[in-house]
């Protein structure tokens, strides 16, 4: 084969800078491979419990790696080793270490372990959570597993450039951005193109024009489905033809290209990457003809549903087969008549395949080492103490077993460690000598561990945490200024656009109209409409878009219109968003607010308020429920100087009642987790929010009439929930609960209650049984009705506190039915 030019950023490299790069290329390329073959069989061998691997994928990602630049971002698919080792973010040994799931962040730096091998990231943020210079590194968003589920966030990722470039009033932000010149780069496997975020994000990003280059690898299958039922016409880039961009209207640009052709792939993406940099024009990149040499996974084989012909058209179009045959044949003649070759024989590359080999196998054996090695050396020191313990004990010889056992036991994990110090403290229940007291404290220093290997950064643990944001309350003028409650909305977002540049506020009828309830009026005309945005309905990607922007430090809030519309996001909040923090191991953030309106209203799409579903399927974020405009817009105070994401719930029917303006707009704070007492009581503690607080308050003047005296607490807060244990002091003093809620039976209500009995003991002051009353087991009817019997009324209330008082004191409180 005969080749005469390659170019890279546009300038001609000498032959021996060609061949150099050439065989780098080649020998990245085999070291991929090579620790896709080993790492199966560490899994095979019991040694890691799982592999998927991005054997087949070389060549492409080789390319892919070229184009990319610091500051861009990747958005990606669990199979982009080669391309993460290509950029310098992944070594063999750290691929082996996330393999075995090493739980250092400095040996396995993607994940520590929290995550599979092949989900890859960068560093984000100093030790202290503040941001790092993101220009300055290239820059891989934590990835996901969930098919497609990359896609949403890097629609984010992309238009952060073209904000960074249009919007004058965030240009400062350089260790953010350089003019906007930053693209986002997706890659997704062919069978994953048929979920409905892909689609969702591609007309997304045509709509927006945004810097996003999308890869799709394709290998002809989806697990052991094949592509005639994965994709109409068998052709991602075929059926999406229609956004190919003409002079008349914007689109896409879409490029096909076989994966094993390494020139043409270099070519490709070199163009691919500067038409979306210079232009903001975003680019598919259909990969064809590629291969999975060892299957999906290592549970299962792909001999099972591959034919003869395939596999034998797989092995003569592996890409790096084709690449070795490329290197092997290539000749160049000089105008002297000279023949440049990358090789002059075959040993040399095969010399090179042999040092790539043993990188892998040394790596691999030092990744295991440092894994094993930190379990076998606390073995001994279980062993020894174990010992010690058995010599005192009457129960030694069940101890001395138990030591046995762990000592025989092949690669042990700390799981099996404290299995047997634990189990040996139950022989000591009734014995006291010093060991004991030396093997309490062990057993408390491993789960102490444990709880920051594995169960840390869920939340910020920051100084710029939420939580820790000190109460500000609102100032109100001397005269009072009542207004419509969605005008204190309105204010305080005019105040936050003023006081952080860095806020964008974009969703469904956001923009030109101010959204549907006029909270944000005015306020596309006065600060444009990059910062003021309407989108279109599309739900999950407009939460995409947050959060890719959020990771690139912006701040924004993305409003979806009603909260019965969320659960069309709920799995880009659950499993990207929620979990960033933490899967990331406090290494990338995503401060994003979400902006909703739910609760009571009418009917069946409009009224709902799935709580139990919502706080228990994106614990990681804070969950606000205000209970007025005052309230929420203090919450979204608070949550701007803070670094966590949150959802933000407000009234749905609050935004014509009348609420008191305050002065110090944009700066007054409501606290996060914490309660607030709304009415002081001493028979019965009732604890709400939202919407239903307003009618608990209207029903306590009628209970009050008949000698009832309640009192009322906001929860204001559901995730976290009332850290200053502020309603077990209320138990206290009432001895009786009821918690009511708009939710169905068992959903937030239950969560509440468990928080108050468990968590902070409440059950202990308890003088009679505590109660829930929620909203019935379906949807609202429509019409005033259907809200009447469908979510609890003010008689529901009124006579579900009058029954818990009957049954404390029958004789002063007399039946009513």
């Amino acid at each position: 084969m005969s080749q005469k030019t390659l170019t890279q950023d546009k300038k001609e490299l000498s032959f021996n800078a060609f061949k150099t790069e050439v065989l780098e290329d080649y020998k990245i390329a085999k070291i991929s491979r090579e620790c896709s073959l080993l790492g199966r069989r560490e899994v095979l061998t019991g040694k890691a419990k799982f592999g998927i691997f991005g054997d087949g994928k070389e060549v492409p990602q080789l390319a892919m790696a070229k184009a990319f630049k610091k500051g861009d971002f990747r958005s990606g698919y669990y199979r982009d080793q080669t391309f993460m080792m290509a950029i310098g973010e992944l070594t063999a040994q750290q691929f082996f270490a996330g393999l075995y799931a090493h739980t250092n962040i400095e040996i396995e730096p993607m994940s520590a372990g929290r995550q599979m091998g092949g989900h890859f990231a960068t560093h984000s943020l100093h030790e202290d959570g503040s941001w790092k210079n993101l220009t300055e590194q290239y820059n891989s968003s934590a990835d996901i597993s969930p098919t497609a589920g990359q896609m949403p966030r890097l629609l984010g990722l992309a238009q952060a450039s073209k904000v960074y470039r249009n919007e004058k009033s965030v240009q400062h932000k350089t260790n953010f951005s350089n003019k906007g010149n930053e693209v986002a780069w997706g890659t997704i496997g062919n069978a994953s193109t048929s979920e409905g975020l892909f689609f969702e994000t591609i007309n997304a990003a045509g709509v927006l024009q945004v810097p996003m280059v999308m890869s799709v690898w394709d290998d002809e299958y989806g697990i052991s489905v094949h592509a005639k039922h994965q994709t109409t016409k068998e052709s991602i880039s075929e059926i999406l033809k229609g956004f190919q961009r003409d002079k008349d209207s914007n689109g896409y640009e879409i490029f096909v290209v076989n994966g094993w052709d390494y020139v043409q792939l270099v070519d490709v993406y070199n163009k691919a990457g500067q038409i979306a940099r210079e232009e903001h024009v975003p680019i598919l990149i259909h990969v064809n003809e590629l291969t999975q040499p060892q299957g999906h996974s290592t549970s299962g084989s792909h001999e099972r549903y591959k034919g003869k012909e395939r596999l034998q058209w797989e092995k003569e179009h592996d890409c790096l087969e084709k690449m070795r045959k490329w290197i092997l044949d290539f000749e160049l003649a000089t105008d002297s008549g000279e023949i440049l070759r990358f090789v002059d024989s075959e040993e040399e590359i095969i010399l090179l395949e042999k040092e790539a080999k043993k990188i892998v196998i040394t790596a691999k054996r030092n990744a295991w080492n440092a894994y094993n090695n930190e379990f076998t050396a606390e073995v001994q020191v279980a062993s020894k103490l174990l010992s010690r313990i058995a010599n005192k004990s009457k129960n030694g010889v069940f101890i001395t077993k138990y030591k046995t056992d762990l000592e025989k036991t092949a690669d042990p994990i700390t799981k099996d460690i404290l299995i047997a110090v634990r189990k040996t403290l139950r022989y000591l229940k009734e014995e006291e000598f010093p060991e004991k007291k030396e093997l309490q404290e062990y057993i408390k220093a491993i789960l102490k561990d444990a709880a920051h290997k594995y169960s840390s950064y869920l939340l910020s643990e920051s100084d710029y945490s939420a939580v820790k944001i000190v109460e500000k309350k609102p100032i109100y003028a001397q005269n009072k200024n009542v207004v419509d409650a969605r005008v204190v909305m309105r204010d305080n977002f005019d105040a936050l656009l003023k006081k952080h540049p860095e806020v964008i506020i974009f969703g469904e009828d956001a923009g030109f109209i101010g959204d549907v309830n006029q909270g944000l009026e005015g306020l596309q005309e006065k600060y444009g409409d990059i910062r003021v945005s309407d989108t279109g309905i599309r739900e999950a990607t407009i939460i995409g878009q947050g959060i890719g922007l959020a990771m690139r430090g912006l701040r924004p809030i993305a409003e979806i219109q009603y909260l019965d519309y969320l659960l069309y996001a709920l799995q880009i909040m659950s499993d990207d968003l929620a979990t960033l923090h933490y899967r990331s191991f406090g290494k990338q953030k995503a401060p994003l607010i979400i902006r909703t309106r739910g609760h009571r209203l009418e009917g069946i799409w409009h009224a709902g308020s799935p709580m139990g579903g919502i706080i228990n399927n994106i614990r990681g974020m804070h969950v606000l429920v205000p209970r007025n405009m005052n309230k929420a817009a203090g919450f979204y105070n608070t949550l701007l100087e803070g670094d966590e994401p949150a959802l933000v719930i407000e009234c749905l029917n609050g935004y014509r009642l009348k609420e008191e303006l305050p002065t110090n707009l944009g700066e007054f704070k409501t606290p996060i987790g914490l309660v607030e007492t709304v009415r002081e009581g001493t028979d019965i503690t009732i604890v709400s929010y939202g919407s239903t607080l307003r009618i608990v308050e209207e029903t306590a003047a009628e209970l009050q009439q008949i000698g009832i005296n309640i009192e009322i607490i906001d929860a204001q807060s559901l995730l976290p929930f009332d850290l200053n244990s502020d309603c077990v002091k209320s138990l206290q003093k009432t001895n009786k609960l009821l918690v009511i809620d708009e939710d169905v039976p068992g959903g937030a209500s239950a969560y509440i209650l468990q928080e108050i009995l468990e968590k902070q003991n409440g059950y202990q002051y308890l003088d009679s049984k505590p109660a829930t009353l929620t909203a019935k087991a379906h949807r609202p009817a429509y019409g005033t009705d259907g809200d009447y019997f469908s979510k609890p009324s003010a008689e529901d209330i009124f006579e579900k506190i009058y029954e818990i008082m009957h049954e404390s004191n029958p004789a002063l409180f007399k039946s009513l039915y």
